[in-house]
């Protein structure tokens, strides 16, 4: 079963294997998870689905769509969601008093405090707004790769950017953190207001992501940073319009109250041991001689084809 996985393109079988690795987990706290039957079946819906779509990716353009940006998208958003019924369960040990300390020893201060001063709600906004910009980096890199026939950067591209989600799964579940708008919401002195847009955006964010402990590290830090490299090396354009972005999506982490800095640091971390793990890994499995479906599957048409 391990060569067989390990024979997939490596952005399929980092999904199997760590949705294996979650139903490993799930089993294992079977007893302390109240929904553990779900999450089970859930996560081996995900399995078979990707198996499936593995076995049929050449039937059409839908299926090749489907495997290359539908269902890894799909993955990332359902197995975050699964995670508020897994984390607090099997760690149930958060470890934001020891970020709060962290942060009041390098800056004297609490972070999120100290950034009252410079508050105002068009800046609110426009940070809020930066913040969200996470959700949508990944795919627009994806698209433009595909559209541009560059089918081996975006395999390439694909793998990590989901490697680095998985990493930071990981990290909530060894180190679970609530985050500064949580646990030291009773410490700020100014709500966090914006002019229009602020505030739905966060009523509608705090909807959808729930409570999952997901503050360390910095997943929003980790992949805005692998977007970056990415486009450096396949979309040097590209870099130039997602960097500013970037760079206020980082400030926004903190200033939003979702971060504290510690986790951005952590972020950072997370981005080099992405790149430095699976750049290798996926150096061996191209000398394995396993890359020969890289003309198969989606290629969006480049601009000028059908004219």
């Amino acid at each position: 079963m391990r060569r067989i996985i390990l024979k997939q393109r490596p952005a399929d079988a980092v999904t199997i294997l760590f949705l294996l690795f979650l139903s490993v987990l799930t089993i294992i706290f079977y007893e302390d998870v109240p929904r553990a039957p779900f999450l089970i079946s859930l996560y081996s819906i995900l399995i078979i689905s990707q198996v499936i779509i593995i076995r049929f990716k050449d039937r059409g353009r839908f299926i090749g769509l489907l495997y290359d940006l539908i269902f890894p998208i799909i993955c990332v958003i359902v197995i975050f969601d699964s995670l508020e019924w897994l984390v607090h369960y099997v760690n149930p040990e958060d470890i934001d008093l020891i970020l709060i300390r962290l942060d009041y020893v390098i800056f004297g201060n609490h972070p999120t405090v100290m950034l009252e001063r410079i508050m105002n709600p068009l800046l609110t906004d426009i940070l809020q707004l930066a913040y969200t910009s996470y959700y949508f980096l990944p795919v627009t890199l994806g698209i433009v790769l595909l559209r541009n026939n560059q089918r081996e950067e975006f395999d390439r591209s694909l793998f990590l950017i989901l490697f680095c989600f998985y990493l930071s799964y990981l990290g909530y579940i060894l180190m679970p953190a609530l985050g500064p708008r949580f646990t030291i919401s009773h410490l700020q002195t100014t709500e966090l207001k914006g002019l229009l847009i602020a505030e739905p955006i966060q009523r509608l964010l705090n909807r959808l992501e729930g409570i999952k402990r997901d503050a360390f590290p910095s997943a929003h830090t980790a992949i805005a940073l692998i977007v970056l490299y990415l486009a450096y090396r396949f979309k040097r354009r590209l870099l130039w319009v997602f960097l500013p972005v970037v760079v206020a999506l980082i400030l926004s982490t903190v200033y939003c109250r979702y971060h504290y800095v510690v986790d951005i640091i952590a972020g950072f971390g997370l981005t080099f041991l992405t790149i430095f793990l699976g750049e290798r890994y996926y150096g061996w499995w191209l000398k394995r001689g396993q890359y020969r479906f890289l003309t198969r599957g989606l290629s969006l048409p480049s601009k000028g084809e059908g004219k």
